[in-house]
Parts: structure tokens; sequence; C-alpha cells
């Protein structure tokens, strides 16, 4: 059994055949995915996450303004996600936010306000983080910490490509630390690294599709079912196997959202109430 722990089905690259999509995923084992709701926040993408959450009982959704987005950040937007946290229960995470210093679609000092003013707004919402980071290592770790200081503060280092200091920063603020594809390219040494030293008990598996697709796929569209790739890059990486490495990183996904995956996927009932 494995969990998608972050993917973006809900895009147009998969209007055509989301249905097979889906059905692949389940064929080849996958219990769950976690559709992150990414884009222009005025547009309705995290409407389009809701409703597919709601579609398929074991889809969830997360939602959070991607700090490519920053600039497009106001009460509005901030409004419009409060209000789909409340109507539906399926939304589970508050993101992916973040840095992002490498594409600077938003300038630097609106991302850092606006990722800083999306962690309180989490936090109130009960609601743990997915964290977006790129060639903002040193930033993220300090917004991190600063944030760790209240209480409620709890998160995912989503498609982690950062350095060692900001995976200990990440440790030992009781993160979980996510993998994609790139974790199976044939360069990624320093990644493959990083992810041998991650104990399992704080693993999570991902696709970040369309994106990303691993070897031996690499060129194609990404889909949830490729999710086995990474989980078995990192099965050799620990010295287990790839079912092995399913089972423990569905156990962390279940332990960290409160959840019992099984046939329906219902939420169990303890709700948010970790993070009141």
């Amino acid at each position: 059994m494995f969990v998608d722990s972050h993917a973006h089905i809900d895009g147009e690259d998969f209007d055509i055949d989301r249905d097979d999509v889906v059905e692949r995923a389940r064929n080849a084992g996958v219990l769950a995915i976690l559709n992150v709701g990414t884009g222009d926040p005025h547009s309705g993408t995290f409407e389009r996450a809701v409703q597919l959450a709601e579609q398929y009982e074991y889809i969830y959704a997360a939602l959070g303004v991607h700090p490519h987005d920053a600039r497009l950040f106001d009460e509005a937007a901030a409004s419009r996600i409060q209000s789909l946290i409340a109507s539906c229960s399926r939304v589970i995470a508050w993101g992916e936010i973040g840095l992002d210093y490498h594409y600077d679609h938003s300038p630097r000092d609106v991302q850092r306000e606006v990722f800083a003013e999306q962690l309180r707004l989490a936090r109130r919402a009960k609601l743990p983080v997915i964290i977006h980071t790129r060639a903002a290592d040193e930033d993220t770790a300090a917004i991190l910490r600063n944030a760790a200081a209240e209480p409620g503060f709890k998160g995912i280092m989503h498609c982690f490509g950062g350095g060692p200091e900001l995976l200990k920063t990440a440790l030992d603020l009781d993160f979980l630390i996510s993998f994609a594809g790139n974790v199976t390219f044939k360069k990624a040494e320093e990644l493959r690294a990083a992810a041998s030293n991650v104990p399992l008990d704080r693993l999570l598996i991902e696709t970040d599709c369309p994106f990303l697709t691993p070897v031996p796929f690499r060129g194609r569209r990404n889909e949830p079912a490729r999710v086995l790739e990474v989980a078995r890059a990192l099965a050799e990486l620990h010295g287990t196997t790839t079912e092995a490495i399913g089972m423990q990183t569905t156990e962390n996904f279940q332990r960290f959202f409160g959840l019992e995956l099984g046939p329906d996927n219902r939420k169990t009932t303890e709700e948010r109430t970790e993070f009141a």
C-alpha cells in the first residue's frame, strides 16, 4: 500500500483521462492521494481541488498560495481558503506555501511576508502546513523556526531538495520529509544522500505530478501510480523493500493527519483536535 502525499491532478493536464489516472493509481496499490491546489487564488483553482476531494473518497485536498503567486495573496484569497476549509473536512493541510528564490515569480520580500502570514492562518485553522522551498534554505529555516515558537505547528517539507542545514532544521521541528521522482535522477547524488539520512518514521513519498516524472518514465507526464518508483528508490537507499517503504510511509501519513485509510478512507474522530 502506498500514499501519494503530494499531487496536482486537478489541473488541465489530467482533464482528458482523470478517471483513468485515479484508477491506475488504485490498481497500483495507492490508497490515498493528497491533491494540492495551487495557482491564482482568485481563479477557482482551490474550488477544483475541493471538488476533486469530494468526488473521490480516497483523495484529500490541501489549499494554499504558492510562493510563485504570493504577489496575488490578499484578504480575499485568505478568506476564500478559510471558507473552503470550513465547508469541507477533506481539506487536511494548508499548502503548498513557502519561498522560491530560483524563479522569483513574486518579489522575495512579498514571498516572506505571505509565507509568515499563511503559517499564522494555518495555525488558526488547526491545519498542518506543506512547505515548498527552492534556493531559499536560510530564510525558510528562519521563518519556520519563528513559527515553531507558537503552539499548533506541524508540517511537511514537500519534494525536499535543500541542504543539510535545512534538513536538520526540519527534523528538529519534527517535520515529515517528502521525496519525489527527482530522487531517481542520475545526477541527484546529494538528494539521495539526504534521503538516506531521514529516519524511516519521518519519510513520505510523493509524485508532485504532473512534474518530476521518475526514472524509467522520464519524458512522460507523471501520475500518482508512479509514486511506487519513489518508494523503490528510497528502499534501495535504506536497504529494505519497496513494499516496506510503502507501508512505513503510509503509516507516517496516517499518523500525521489522524487518518485511518481503508476502503472508504473516512477521517477519524480525531479530526483536528491535536492542533488546538
